[in-house]
């Protein structure tokens, strides 16, 4: 074997104890080792892992010995024969089995050891050796052996010797476990007996507690007969003194409830509130203490100061209805017969009428509001009231428009008609009597005008009032200091936020829903404490504050919400009419609905975005169709458009004038604006300066229609005064920045356009943006489609032409040469009103636009230079047949050919049109790209000419010198040769065949 176990506690291994034996011992007989042998454990020999039942050696029919099979060779030696070699299979084959049985004697000699070292407290560490002996495996919680794992890792054997072998190796493992298990029992056997120990101790200290308890009580009961009796008698005489006091306090508080119920009956019959209301804050303190609790009489006495309560609600609401709301329709009356006199009977100067208080009647309403809203305060009913108030005043605002609507519509309707001749009255499709919205629509836009007037004064009766209302109760809330009813408005909040607590409280626990509840008479003394401090109020004074002030706001909002709904169903009601008035009609309706807007939002402190919507919507209309019937008009002009030029009215150079003006005068001119508007805009929003708008009879315009045609003519017709001087006076080209433009009757017509969608960028600044839309798109129909009918000689199928000539091509250049130029000015016009996120991508709009206008005149002056080069061609192909007559004798005419006179006949021509027609600039350019032209065309023609007589070579050099006078003459920009003008290919070609000097 390789390696023997070592020697533990003087004992030697079983080959060193054989070995140790002199060969002499081993000759005992065969017998003597079949008895040593049967002496044998049989559970060992059975626990053998490594002996399969067919290699038993216990029993053999052969041999009569027990002698295992390894000792079978030995039998038959002497034993004077026997060494230690002859045993080597059978140390092999025990050898596993052998220091198995070491090692577990070695532990079982460790675990006597510790046995002593356990009972001294170290009980657990048999179990941890335990644990160090036996494999991990089979202590885990999720141990089973029908998992596949856990049975492969557990019995990795597969034959017969092998799981006999692990059936041994289970069987130690069991044993250990047992013998640690007992073992850590024994060791703690001693704490049980200990624990009973001090169980039986404590039963005994528990015997002598209860006797000692029971020596106390009898010192007790000696003390009571000697000492307590006579103070117990004393303190029961005082407590029946107690009750008899307090009976007939009880009688005198049934005395004064009574007398406070007769007395609260005739204050709420009287209406005197504020003295109810003291009575009532007594018997609802009383109410919610303990005073009356077990008096029968009193049963109904909650209720009764409920009822008495909402009595009082009452009356104060219906005070303050008829202060705030009833007072203000008496002036719906007046105002409506004041516009029905100014209907019919033709008045001058401005309607001085007022609605608003003075100084006086503020303060006289703010004192006749102060008791009513210390009394609702005090029975946290303010917030509610004004709820009410809001929905009052919604429907009171609705009705007032109605009824003026519905008494103003005949009269005006009336005037309508007769001002309409009877061909241009609308006729009702029923036949009968015309709905409220036929008769709408059957109004002039004046009339209409004259309507939404009235209908905003009522309006404003109706707002300001409710405005008032709101700054008595705002003052009321917080601004009574050193007033002499601060005090009691403060102790109102402080009593009103109790009772709107509470009264919440009994909302979320489902009670029923009184004003006052038991825990109020805490709350309020707490708040009564704090009442002569207004300046630091408590938390529920605050909120409740906050929520009165908050109804406060909210009953102007919601009267400003419901005549801005009123007047954007007015507005859409003539939804479709309003798109197709003139700019200065649609201008009278938007700027009276902008003013409205204005005054009522100041009031009601918040944008009306449902009548702005409206609003924007008719405007966005009113811009859409006015710019389809535009494209639809510059459509049909250019169709008709035969290319004539036009003389220029002085009304299309006066639009001109104020394109071209700095933007100072374009400031100007929009200041003149802004300040009618703001005029207006004064009278609505300062309440205090005067009527909102103006009323005028027979026809008269008002004072916005008026503002609105001096806002047009303000930038459209800012030349007037010339215009009248000199009447219809015309001009033959249309001046800008001093050039000179030949005009055509659609580049007017689109000039005028352009003016008209300034102003309506200018008035209408919301829809700035889509106006520059509208131009750009505009602008590019005019662009392509004169391009189509002009370079594109679409015009021969439209117009009816029979061609298109260089002088329609130059009257085109000229027209969109203008429209490049004034881009910029109508572009820095338009983008005043611009916002400012917005100008990026309209300045890339207009901008391509403007380009292709200059590439369209650039594309023109091109066909022109292409038509002289087709013309050139023309005669260089006729040219050989001319050549053929040269050759003849020379006859007396010395003129040029025809050839040399025709070409230089249409260059003149040419030459005329153009100059005549366009800019010098043009003009130059064009005939530089002419003179390069003849001049290759001509001496490349002429040079392949065969010339060979004297006559012929005379010819040429007189057509040569004709042509290249006209050359000389033309207008061009080449300045190659100062000396000689426009020189080229033509004067070389005359050098070389006739000299320099000929040249």
């Amino acid at each position: 074997m390789e390696s023997q176990p070592s020697r533990q506690s003087g004992r030697y291994t079983f080959e060193e104890a054989i070995s140790r034996e002199s060969p002499t011992g081993l000759t005992k007989s065969n017998s003597d080792a079949a008895a040593a042998a049967s002496s044998q454990s049989l559970s060992s020999i059975l626990n053998n892992p490594h002996v399969a039942k067919s290699d038993w050696w216990w029993y053999s029919s052969s041999s009569s010995s027990l002698a295992p099979p390894e000792f079978a060779p030995l039998i038959s030696k002497a034993s004077s024969e026997l060494t230690r070699s002859d045993f080597s299979t059978y140390f092999s084959s025990i050898s596993d089995s052998y220091h198995r049985f070491e090692d577990i004697r070695n532990h079982s000699t460790k675990d006597l050891e510790s046995s002593a070292s356990d009972s001294q407290g170290h009980g657990g560490e048999a179990l941890v050796a335990c644990l160090r002996e036996v494999p991990a495996l089979y202590f885990k919680e999720d141990f089973a052996l029908e998992d596949g794992a856990t049975f492969r890792a557990a019995c990795p054997f597969s034959s017969a010797a092998e799981n006999l072998v692990l059936q041994e190796r289970l069987t130690q493992y069991l044993d250990v476990v047992e013998l640690h298990l007992v073992k850590e029992i024994s060791l703690r056997s001693n704490s049980f007996f200990e624990a009973q120990r001090q169980l039986q101790d404590l039963n005994v200290e528990i015997v002598e507690g209860c006797s000692r308890i029971r020596e106390l009580k009898e010192t007790i009961r000696l003390l009571d007969v000697d000492l307590v009796d006579s103070a117990r008698q004393v303190q029961h005489l005082n407590a029946t003194r107690t009750n008899l006091l307090a009976l007939h306090h009880k009688f005198n508080l049934i005395l004064y409830v009574k007398q406070s119920l007769s007395a609260l009956k005739l204050l709420v019959a009287s209406g005197d509130c504020a003295g109810a209301l003291d009575i009532t804050d007594d018997l609802q303190n009383l109410v919610d203490g303990d005073e009356l609790t077990g008096l029968h009489c009193f049963r109904h006495l909650r209720d009764n100061v409920a009822a008495s309560i909402e009595s009082i609600n009452s009356i104060l609401s219906a005070e303050f209805m008829r202060a705030a709301i009833q007072d203000a329709g008496n002036s719906d009356v007046v105002i409506l017969s004041q516009v029905k006199a100014r209907a019919s009977i033709p008045t001058n100067g401005k309607d001085e009428d007022q609605v608003n208080l003075d100084e006086e009647e503020t303060t006289n309403f703010r004192d006749c509001l102060l008791p009513i809203i210390i009394g609702l305060l005090r029975t946290a009913q303010l917030p509610s009231v004004l709820r009410i108030y809001r929905d009052t005043l919604t429907a009171d605002m609705k009705n007032a428009i109605k009824n003026a609507v519905a008494e103003l519509l005949p009269v005006l309707l009336a005037r309508s008609e007769s001002e309409f001749s009877p061909g241009e009255r609308t006729v009702d499709a029923d036949g009968g009597g015309a709905s409220l919205a036929s008769k709408l629509r059957s109004l002039s836009s004046e009339s209409f005008v004259q309507l939404l007037s009235a209908i905003f004064k009522i309006v404003r009766a109706h707002v300001v009032r409710a405005a008032e209302v709101k700054k008595a109760i705002e003052w009321i809330m917080k601004n009574l200091d050193g007033h002499y009813a601060a005090e009691s408005v403060a102790t109102a909040i402080a009593l009103g936020a109790a009772a709107a607590e509470t009264s919440e409280d009994h909302d979320d626990q489902g009670g029923s829903l009184l004003p006052f509840s038991s825990q109020r008479a805490a709350r309020v003394s707490s708040f009564q404490g704090k009442a002569n401090d207004v300046t630091s109020p408590s938390n529920m004074s605050i909120n409740f504050s906050t929520d009165v002030l908050r109804e406060n706001t909210e009953a102007v909002v919601a009267a400003c919400d419901a005549a801005h709904g009123r007047w954007a169903k007015l507005l859409g009601v003539r939804a479709l009419l309003h798109p197709r008035l003139r700019l200065q009609e649609f201008l009278c309706i938007y700027n009276i609905t902008q003013e409205f807007i204005t005054a009522t939002e100041k009031i009601g402190g918040r944008r009306g975005f449902s009548i702005r919507g409206t609003l924007n919507s008719q405007a966005k209309a009113f811009l859409d169709f006015q710019h389809d019937s535009r494209m639809a008009k510059i459509r049909a002009v250019l169709d008709q458009e035969t290319w004539v030029e036009v003389d220029v009215p002085d009304e299309f150079q006066a639009i001109v004038i104020s394109l071209c003006s700095s933007e100072a005068l374009i400031s100007e001119n929009l200041d003149h604006v802004q300040n009618n508007v703001e005029t207006n805009h004064g009278e609505v929003t300062a309440i205090n300066d005067g009527s909102l708008v103006e009323d005028t009879a027979q026809g008269k315009p008002t004072p916005l229609a008026e503002a609105a045609d001096k806002n047009k003519a303000s930038l459209t017709h800012s030349n007037d005064n010339k215009m009248k001087e000199h009447g219809k006076s015309t001009s033959q080209t249309l001046s800008y920045k001093g050039v000179g433009y030949h005009m055509v009757n659609c580049g007017l017509i689109l000039l005028k356009m352009l003016s008209e969608y300034i102003d309506m960028g200018n008035f209408l600044p919301l829809r700035s943006s889509e106006v520059v839309h509208r131009v750009v798109e505009i602008l590019k129909f005019f662009n392509t489609r004169t391009c189509q009918l002009v370079l594109g000689a679409g015009a021969m199928q439209v117009s009816g032409l029979k061609s298109i000539t260089s002088k329609h091509l130059a009257l085109a250049s000229q027209v969109i040469s203008f429209i490049y130029a004034i881009i910029p000015d109508i572009r820095r016009i338009l983008f005043l009103k611009v916002p400012e996120t917005q100008k990026d991508l309209l300045l890339l709009e207009i901008d391509r636009v403007a380009q292709d206008f200059k590439v369209h005149r650039d594309e023109i002056h091109t066909k022109l230079v292409q038509i002289m080069r087709e013309r050139l061609l023309v005669h260089v192909r006729g040219l050989p047949q001319i050549v053929e007559g040269w050759n003849r004798p020379e006859d007396a005419d010395a003129q040029p050919s025809q050839f040399a006179r025709s070409l230089t006949k249409e260059i003149g021509f040419l030459q005329r049109v153009l100059s005549r027609i366009l800019h010098e600039v043009d003009v130059q350019e064009i005939f530089r790209q002419v003179v390069i032209i003849v001049h290759s065309q001509v001496s490349e023609a002429f040079s392949r000419l065969e010339i060979s007589t004297p006559q012929a070579k005379d010819r040429l050099y007189r057509d040569v010198k004709h042509i290249l006078g006209c050359i000389r003459s033309l207008p061009s920009d080449d300045l190659s040769r100062s000396s000689t003008p426009n020189w080229g290919q033509l004067d070389e070609f005359l050098e070389q065949r006739f000299g320099t000097n000929a040249g």
